[in-house]
């Protein structure tokens, strides 16, 4: 086999193997960012729920100021009654003070179906503390088992570079450069076998002469449908 075409080879398999470390690491860090995650939401809706808890609180403060002045509307209207000379203004005393009976009714209940609001919401506040509590003790034991797997992952990493760059001092420079321009687009499908006389990168044939090219390996073959390296596994040469 030439030379050159058995480091790209060489080279492909190092580049798929370092790239293979990427979803690995993404795995590993996955459980400590779900967790982050999860805290994070769990912060905003203790966030939320004070803020609704607040308005709500607004709410019913606004309804007792109200009945607090229907309540002195009402003791107006009991010491006015007093004075009243005609029967007109009787019937409007009373009118007032019905509307004001409703008025006060209706703040009660008003004021009622908030406290339960906000009772409800302070327990759905202390609930996700709770929850909150929980994933705050767990957080630095998930950090401390992802470190331990991204340590393992790292230095695994660590050996596959340095051969690559054993191998990138002894590739031929124009070679290289050649592989690293097919590399910006086929990514690790640069260098592909040949399989049933047809490229594996882009499953189109080829014909009997590019086949015996690439079975002889001589010189660097490409496909002339995609661009990429041929070659074909070391069993069949």
């Amino acid at each position: 086999m030439n030379q050159h075409l058995k480091q790209l080879i060489d080279l492909s398999r190092v580049d798929k193997e370092i790239d293979a470390f990427e979803p690995q690491i993404e795995e590993a860090n996955s459980k400590y960012e779900a967790a982050l995650a999860k805290k994070e939401s769990i912060d905003t809706d203790i966030e939320n729920l004070s803020n609704e808890i607040k308005d709500e609180q607004l709410k019913k403060h606004k309804n007792e100021l109200h009945l607090a002045e229907l309540s002195q509307k009402l003791e107006d209207n009991s010491r006015k009654s007093g004075e009243v000379k005609t029967e007109r203004e009787m019937k409007s005393l009373q009118l007032e003070e019905e509307i004001a009976k409703e008025q006060v009714t209706f703040a009660n209940e008003e004021i009622t179906r908030l406290e339960k609001i906000i009772e409800l919401k302070k327990e759905q506040v202390e609930a996700a503390k709770v929850s909150l509590s929980e994933i705050d003790a767990n957080l630095e034991s998930v950090k401390a088992e992802v470190d331990e797997k991204l340590e393992v992952i790292n230095k695994e990493r660590q050996k596959v570079f340095v051969e690559k760059e054993k191998l990138l001092g002894t590739t031929n420079q124009k070679g290289l450069a050649f592989y690293q321009k097919i590399r910006r687009w086929a990514k690790n499908s640069t260098v592909v076998v040949v399989e049933d006389q047809a490229c594996m990168g882009c499953h189109m044939l080829i014909s009997d002469k590019i086949l015996a090219d690439v079975i002889k390996a001589e010189e660097i073959t490409t496909c002339p449908h995609c661009g990429r390296i041929l070659h074909v596994e070391a069993s069949d040469e």
